[in-house]
């Protein structure tokens, strides 16, 4: 069963009057698509509402998203100006976000960097990673490193350098190392909640107004494979 956030069981990472950090479960859509299904978006607009009894439209900025299946840390904007500095942020890549993935088959090495050329299928929403440029192709690198084995998977950390459609799906996908439950990259099986085992684990930032640096870590969701590592 796909857990999905509620204004009542919303994880909070931080909070304050510029900024709201949630941790997302594997149900949710961060923002509104063709299915119609209540976004994460909204669910942090029914929080601040009541928590903070405001009356009228709350504001709220979406500055990234995660795939739906994908858990972990997303970063929503309370104020306009806070929403501008954000994009910014995001857009020039002045954040860094780390990762945790469970995946089939060990890595060919411990650590390593991937370079890809990826290539977008917007027929079935899928990204196919290529060795070479091929046209349409856009450059995917991130680093890896193996952080447990566990009885039948290897759990990775990684390290994005770019910010492709599907990247770590498709890059780890490439190696042999599909990621557990992403039946779209050549798992054989799904999870029973529909998601898949990739988190959105830790993000480093410079806050848009104070300019402190923030590091938030995402605590991982409740499942025996999670909570091994």
């Amino acid at each position: 069963m796909k857990e999905v956030s509620t204004k009542d069981n919303l994880q909070v990472l931080h909070e304050d009057n510029h900024i709201i950090v949630v941790n997302k479960r594997v149900g949710d859509i961060v923002q509104g698509d063709k299915t119609g299904d209540k976004p994460l978006s909204e669910v942090v607009k029914e929080y601040i509402k009541e928590k903070y009894n405001k009356p009228g439209e709350v504001f709220l900025g979406v500055v990234h998203r995660l795939d739906r299946p994908t858990t972990g840390i997303v970063v929503f904007a309370r104020t306009s100006k806070a929403l501008t500095r954000l994009n910014e942020l995001f857009s020039n890549r002045e954040t860094q976000k780390t990762y945790w993935a469970v995946v089939k088959n060990k890595p060919p090495q411990d650590h390593d960097t991937l370079v890809h050329f990826l290539k977008r299928n917007p027929q079935n929403n899928t990204s196919k990673a290529h060795l070479k440029e091929v046209p349409e192709s856009k450059k995917a690198s991130l680093d890896y490193k193996v952080i447990a084995a566990l009885n039948h998977y290897f759990a990775l950390e990684i390290n994005l350098h770019t910010g492709r459609h599907h990247q770590i799906r498709a890059q780890l996908a490439a190696i042999g190392c599909p990621i557990k439950g992403d039946l779209k990259y050549g798992f054989d099986r799904s999870n029973p909640d529909g998601g898949i085992h990739l988190h959105a684990r830790k993000l480093v930032f410079t806050h848009p107004v104070s300019k402190e640096t923030l590091s938030l870590v995402a605590p991982v969701p409740d499942d025996a494979i999670w909570q091994a590592i």
